[in-house]
């Protein structure tokens, strides 16, 4: 286990801006960061991160917490998880604690977390294959050499050789302990029915790590060398519980650092050509490894940027299946232009052929809009075909219907209008046929029956004021908890005390129950703290990693808002933080005035079972009259 003092040392060095800025486009707000929420699909960001209180808030699902609840939520690791890929960023030494695994724990241990430890052993042993056998090195890294590739970019990118020997990997993983469950569910090994023993699924091949945005291993592409053997050229891992091909591009965990600073995306088709840029220096780039571009994979580029060029060969069957690619990234709002590179060539042939700097050149200079791209290439084959000429311009507005802004759908069908001398009116009409027609088959999904008005129930609609109070004296405690008040008793003596102190001293009184159940685990952490001599205020219960909880403080510690400077006007007002003493104050009276309310309400519900209530008559009245003291120091006109 990882011990609590490498733990302090982690949250006290780590930044949440730049963690979460690996996975998020963030843009300077204020104070503040915002971006698009990676979690929820919205136009407009609602997503924020806090660098002076190392939080982050996503208002649109309302998720919150620390830099570790993030990786925790975004990767799906658990919290040693988190902090050791945290730790490992930030060049932090893990010191474990001498406490040992219990047997529960270790039978806690999931098949997730069995396959990520698998992958990491298989990529292991491909590399070690790679470079210390003479049939890894004869082979394997012979083949990359001739691709040209430097020793340098083939660690870079954890390449690596599965020999011939048909078990090899499978002996391998057995004699570690692993399981044939294990090696099955992972697709690493084939079993098949009627024969000894396994084989491994990427034998005789050279390997591709594929990995997730924060360089876990997923899966594997693999490619065959040889020529005269009638199997499939590239294999990649089958879907498993981590690894779904549909919601993962490659090379992303290394360029998605170059894509946010570029504010560029570029997609190409395979594994060689995303390496082969990255050696010539140019790293914002990404594949989709050879399978279709999907909606998932678009999100995960959207994160970082909204600009896509695509690059192609000038292979015509990649061409047309690039439409599809234009039209689904356009639905996603995304801003397109497309390459295609001279005769021949291919993004890795391009980039080995010429420096960095003329490949960047070659590709801002080249690179067409979506409109130009596909008019040239459809209009060619239209040649003089008048129906073809006229399908082909349905096609381009057909593209253009996908175009989620308004304002740019109009100044492409300008831009159509112009180029082909047609009526604005018969484009427009056009789009709007193709908008009932092809839309529906893009949205990620189904489309949602119309809205019926209901009838709100009448206690859904009531507001619990003893509820809004009750978490408001909850947020004060998360925010100044350890903000020392001056307070004064009744008899003129002075005293000090602290906020956590004096809204828990009030919330014991008169048998007041907690009215929220998040709420109550909060009271009852704060208490405990307080039993052994510490104020637990808002940051400790990050570290608890209950996420209901930690997206509550993270509520009550962000200000989604900020005031702007208006002392430039001379106009000046207190912030809260310099009102506590009596915010506080007023707050603690009001909660007490509604939880009066609430007690003489209920001894009013409880007199319709009839028999002598005097008791109960003679409570209300002194609750009233407390009530009515209370309306007075709240300054109420009664």
């Amino acid at each position: 286990m990882i011990s609590k003092q490498t733990i302090d040392k982690i949250f006290s060095t780590i930044r949440v801006e730049e963690i979460i800025g690996e996975y998020v486009q963030l843009k300077r707000a204020g104070s503040n960061f915002k971006g698009l929420s990676p979690f929820h699909d919205e136009k407009s960001p609602s997503f924020v991160v806090s660098p002076s209180k190392q939080i982050w808030k996503d208002f649109s699902s309302g998720k919150g917490g620390t830099a570790i609840s993030f990786l925790m939520e975004i990767e799906s690791f658990t919290y040693p998880e988190a902090l050791r890929h945290a730790a490992k960023k930030y060049g932090i030494e893990i010191e474990e604690s001498i406490q040992e695994q219990t047997e529960e724990q270790k039978a806690a241990q999931t098949e997730r977390d069995l396959l990520y430890k698998i992958h990491e052993v298989a990529n292991t042993f491909f590399q070690e294959q790679l470079y210390d056998t003479e049939e890894g090195r004869n082979v394997g890294l012979a083949y990359f050499r001739e691709r040209e590739l430097k020793d340098s970019i083939v660690r870079k990118f954890q390449l690596g050789y599965s020999p011939e020997q048909k078990d090899a990997f499978t002996e391998y993983a057995l004699e570690k302990g692993y399981s044939k469950e294990i090696l099955l569910s992972s697709g690493l090994s084939i079993f098949p029915d009627n024969t000894p023993g396994g084989i491994d699924r990427f034998r005789e091949r050279v390997i591709f790590p594929i990995q997730s945005f924060s360089g876990r291993v997923l899966g594997f592409g693999a490619r065959l060398l040889r020529n005269n053997v009638k199997t499939a050229k590239y294999l990649n891992s089958p879907e498993t519980e981590i690894y779904h091909k549909s919601a993962v591009l490659y090379g992303l965990n290394h360029s998605k650092q170059a894509i946010s600073k570029n504010n560029l995306c570029l997609l190409v088709e395979g594994y060689m050509d995303v390496i082969a840029m990255h050696q010539a220096g140019i790293e914002n780039v990404v594949s989709s490894s050879g399978t279709a571009l999907t909606t998932a994979q678009i999100k995960l580029i959207k994160r970082l940027t909204e600009n896509v060029t695509i690059l192609f060969d000038g292979d015509a069957a990649g061409i047309k299946a690039s439409f599809r690619s234009i039209d689904l990234l356009l639905a996603e709002g995304m801003n397109i232009r497309v390459l295609l590179f001279p005769d021949g060539d291919d993004p890795d042939s391009f980039a080995r052929k010429h420096p960095q700097q003329y490949v960047e050149q070659f590709i801002r200079n080249e690179a067409k809009d979506f409109i130009a791209f596909k008019s040239e290439i459809l209009l060619k084959d239209a040649g003089n075909d008048t129906i073809k000429k006229a399908e082909a311009i349905r096609d381009i507005v057909k593209s253009v219907s996908f175009v989620t802004n308004a304002l740019k759908q109009e100044v492409y069908l300008k831009e159509i209008s112009g180029k082909f001398r047609l009526s604005e009116q018969s484009l427009f009409n056009e789009l709007g046929l193709q908008k009932q027609v092809s839309q529906p088959q893009f949205k990620s999904e189904p489309a949602k029956p119309a809205a019926k008005m209901e009838l709100v129930p009448e206690q859904a609609a009531n507001v619990n004021p003893l509820l809004i109070l009750e978490e408001k004296l909850v947020e004060l405690m998360l925010k100044y908890g350890d903000q020392v008040l001056q307070r004064t008793t009744e008899s003129g003596e002075n005293y000090e005390i602290t906020v956590i102190e004096e809204v828990m001293d009030h919330l014991s009184e008169d048998g007041y129950e907690i009215q929220s159940e998040i709420n109550r685990k909060i009271v009852q952490e704060i208490a405990e703290g307080i039993s052994q001599n510490e104020l637990r205020s808002g940051k400790f219960f990050f570290g608890l990693m209950d996420e209901e909880l930690t997206g509550h403080v993270a509520d009550a510690l962000f200000e989604q808002y900020e005031n702007s400077d208006w002392s430039k006007h001379n106009i000046y007002f207190s912030q809260e933080e310099e009102v506590v003493p009596k915010l506080l104050k007023d707050v603690l009276i009001r909660h007490k005035r509604e939880f009066v309310v609430h007690l003489i309400r209920e001894i009013k519900d409880s007199l319709a079972d009839g028999g002598d209530h005097t008791e109960d008559y003679i409570k209300i009245v002194k609750l009233n009259e407390l009530r009515k003291e209370m309306d007075i120091e709240l300054y109420r006109i009664l």
